[in-house]
């Protein structure tokens, strides 16, 4: 009776005096008091560090999470699982696709017949009674996972998005829930392993299923994840989710704390801090030596400066763009005639942000950062300074017309003499009179020269003053250095003008045809 009494108390007398719990046995009791409210735990995992009270516990540990990792391996992409869960959820995430049995009412894929009859009857059919019940959706807000169990959901934030995060990089002090994923982020980031190649370009990864996700993307075309808003697709539906949430709600979850911006998406947020406040630019072009933030910008500026790409095209002009950006920009500002930004120390308005801070450092505040270390000129533009150390100083003429086989230092005073010369156009039209010109610059100056009446170039040798620096450059040669480099073809007698004026009049001018004094010439 003592024995019973004691041990087998079928009336749960055994009480924990600090929680009121109650047990049928005093070595329950006791287990409890010692893992619960003293704190021992005497076998620790040799894999993770964590810690348990009973060794049956630490085996049931291993065994789920580190012994036979082998057996849990999707039979897809080869990725392997430390439990049969994650694989689940891995493959409901990544191969959800590859799921034969398609609902005509919400495109979504089923693994058998089954399971898409249950799911038109429970979803789509009027009798939904008990559809809490059966098919109930828990959503994880971060990163649109589904779960079927309040508890599964809030172990998924726990593990992935919130706390429990014990295994630290030493290098850049990121967090993760589980010691593999350390490891794994160290090989790939920090030792920068990327030992999946991809036998149809050239391109490497540091995880398999990376390049399972690449050749099924870009190679296959796959893009089984559209967008319901607006038929964009996706390969992956993590992308269809940062869309979604980005593009159409407008979220900006991740802010700038040295700036007000804000951002999307994390990955663009440190991408922010490390160019702009960091000053980092890690990629430099070996054909020019510009340097970028990031690799996709240096690809771009090659394939657009150097391998001369440009495949977006204006519908209003045919003209043709490197980046989408620049198209938008293009027909925002040229065909709708939007310039958005006024600078505030003059009247001059842009049509995209970037010029106008560009406006303001290099004309207002003088800035001219960018020096030439052979003849000292400065430049406000870094871009400017490279051109110039390219054509001058190299005397680089890389670009050849081939209609007359004249050279060019850049690409876009080849585009500009094509379209000029040989092409006859003439865009810019003067809204006083009626002259065209092939160049803005011109327009400009004969706006100001002819109809402002403005003469900005004054000879430092007498006080005559011109328009433009041309006409005072011709001025001092002739009138004080006195060239006269034209012979007359009749006579001998030379003059000072330029065979241009001997061969025309001048454009801005009302008649003033040049006449040799010694043989009447015009």
């Amino acid at each position: 009776m003592k024995h019973r009494d004691s041990i087998h108390n079928e009336q749960n007398n055994f009480a924990c005096d600090k929680c009121e719990k109650k047990f049928e046995f005093r070595s329950h009791l006791s287990r409890h008091q010692i893992s619960e409210h003293k704190g021992r735990k005497d076998f620790a995992c040799d894999r993770c560090e964590k810690k348990f009270v009973k060794h049956s516990s630490l085996s049931t540990h291993q065994k789920l999470l580190h012994k036979d990792r082998e057996n849990f391996m999707c039979n897809k992409c080869e990725k392997k699982f430390e439990n049969k869960s994650t694989l689940l959820k891995h493959n409901k995430i990544f191969h959800e696709v590859f799921k034969d049995y398609l609902c005509e009412k919400c495109a979504k894929r089923f693994g058998n017949k089954n399971s898409l009859l249950l799911h038109i009857r429970v979803v789509h059919d009027s009798r939904k009674d008990f559809v809490g019940k059966v098919l109930k959706d828990y959503l994880c807000d971060d990163c649109g996972t589904k779960f079927k169990d309040r508890c599964v959901l809030k172990r998924h934030q726990n593990l992935v998005h919130e706390g429990h995060k014990d295994y630290a990089c030493d290098e850049c002090k990121k967090k993760f829930g589980e010691k593999t994923k350390l490891t794994r982020h160290q090989k790939t980031v920090h030792e920068g392993r990327k030992d999946y190649a991809c036998d149809k370009c050239e391109k490497k990864f540091g995880l398999k299923y990376y390049l399972f996700l690449h050749q099924k993307t870009v190679h296959e075309g796959l893009k089984d994840y559209t967008c319901e808003k607006c038929e964009k697709k996706f390969g992956q539906k993590s992308h269809l989710l940062t869309h979604q949430r980005t593009v159409h709600e407008g979220r900006k979850d991740y802010p700038c704390n040295k700036c007000e911006k804000k951002f999307g998406q994390k990955a663009n947020l440190l991408m922010h801090q490390k160019i702009i406040h960091e000053g980092r630019k890690d990629f430099t072009c070996d054909k020019c030596e510009e340097k970028f933030g990031h690799k996709q910008y240096l690809i771009l500026h090659q394939q657009t400066v150097h391998e001369g790409r440009k495949d977006y095209a204006c519908d209003n002009c045919k003209k043709t763009f490197g980046r989408k950006s620049h198209l938008l920009c293009h027909q925002r500002t040229v065909h709708e005639g939007r310039k958005d930004y006024s600078c505030d120390n003059c009247e001059k308005k842009f049509g995209h942000k970037q010029h106008l801070i560009l406006h303001l450092k290099t004309v207002h505040e003088g800035h001219q950062d960018f020096a030439c270390d052979k003849c000292e000129k400065k430049f406000g533009i870094r871009s400017n300074l490279i051109i110039h150390l390219r054509t001058v100083h190299e005397g680089r003429q890389d670009f050849t017309c081939d209609k007359c086989e004249k050279k060019f230092g850049t690409r876009s005073n080849l585009i500009m003499h094509l379209r000029t010369v040989h092409e006859g156009r003439k865009d810019y039209a003067c809204d006083m009179c009626e002259r065209k010109f092939g160049y803005q610059h011109h327009l400009v100056g004969h706006q100001k020269r002819v109809h402002d009446g403005r003469k900005d170039f004054a000879c430092d040798k007498c006080e005559n003053k011109f328009g433009d620096k041309h006409t005072l450059r011709r001025h001092q040669r002739t009138v004080h250095d006195g060239c006269k480099d034209y012979p007359c073809d009749k006579c001998e007698k030379k003059k000072n003008w330029t065979e241009n004026a001997l061969a025309a009049p001048p454009k801005d001018s009302i008649s003033r045809t040049k006449v040799c004094d010694n043989c009447e010439k015009k």
